[in-house]
C-alpha cells in the first residue's frame, strides 16, 4: 500500500458479511446528521447510528471513529462503506487515520468519476486547505467496478483490503441500485432526519 499500513485479508467473503454504510444529510445547519447502516452484505439491515458533524468543518474523522467504536456493532463489522470522502460539504475524512484507529478496511463509493480539478478548486476557499488536499489525495487511486446487472460501473477506492476483495464487497452489497446497499440506506436515512422523508437519487 506505500504507507505502512498492512492489508486485511479475506480469506472467504460470506454473503451475510456485516458492513457498515455511512452518509450524510443535506447542508440546511451548520451540523449536519452522519448516519451508519449496519448490513449483513446487502440484504439485511441490522442497525442505525448517528451522529453529528459540522458544515466544512474538520470533526467527521473524530466523530466518525467515535461513533463506530462505541457502538454495539463494532466487534462484529467487517468493512466500513463511505460515500465519497467528503462530508457536510468539505469535511474531509481521513480514511487511513479511520483504519489505523478502528482496524476496520475503507471502501470509499462514488458514483460517479471524482473530478479532481473541480475538487481542489473548491476546497482552497476553505481554511487549512493544504491539510484538506492531503486526506483527498491520501484516499488512494480511483477504480472502476462493474455492477453488470445493475447496468453500469461505479467507482471505489480502498484501505486496508485487496483491491479485488473490495470490488467483491461492493458487487455483493449492490442489491438494488449500482449504489451499495448500506450505503444508499444511510443516505435514505440521513436525509429523511433533515427533511423528513428520503428522496433524490439513491
Amino acid at each position: 500500500m506505500g504507507s505502512g499500513l498492512k492489508t486485511v485479508k479475506f480469506w472467504q467473503i460470506k454473503p451475510e458479511i456485516r458492513i457498515l454504510g455511512v452518509d450524510d444529510g443535506p447542508l440546511e445547519n451548520p451540523e449536519v446528521p452522519l448516519v451508519g447502516a449496519v448490513f449483513r452484505g446487502g440484504r439485511w439491515l441490522e442497525g442505525v447510528l448517528k451522529t453529528t458533524i459540522t458544515k466544512d468543518g474538520t470533526d467527521v474523522t473524530d466523530k466518525l471513529v467515535e461513533m463506530v467504536g462505541q457502538s454495539r456493532h463494532m466487534g462484529q463489522l467487517r468493512v466500513l462503506m463511505v460515500d465519497g470522502i467528503t462530508f457536510a460539504g468539505f469535511n474531509v475524512l481521513d480514511v487511513k487515520e479511520v483504519f489505523r484507529r478502528l482496524k476496520l478496511p475503507v471502501i470509499v463509493v462514488s458514483r460517479d468519476l471524482p473530478n479532481m480539478a473541480d475538487i481542489l478548486k473548491a476546497v482552497k476557499h476553505l481554511p487549512d486547505w493544504k491539510k484538506r488536499w492531503v486526506k483527498i489525495k491520501g484516499a488512494g487511486r480511483i477504480h472502476q467496478v462493474e455492477i453488470k446487472r445493475r447496468g453500469g460501473p461505479i467507482y471505489i477506492q480502498s484501505v486496508g483490503l485487496e483491491l479485488e476483495d473490495a470490488k467483491r464487497i461492493v458487487r455483493l452489497s449492490s442489491t438494488r441500485s449500482l449504489v451499495p446497499e448500506p450505503i444508499r440506506a444511510a443516505h435514505m436515512i440521513a436525509t429523511a432526519i433533515v427533511k423528513g422523508e428520503s428522496y433524490g437519487r439513491v
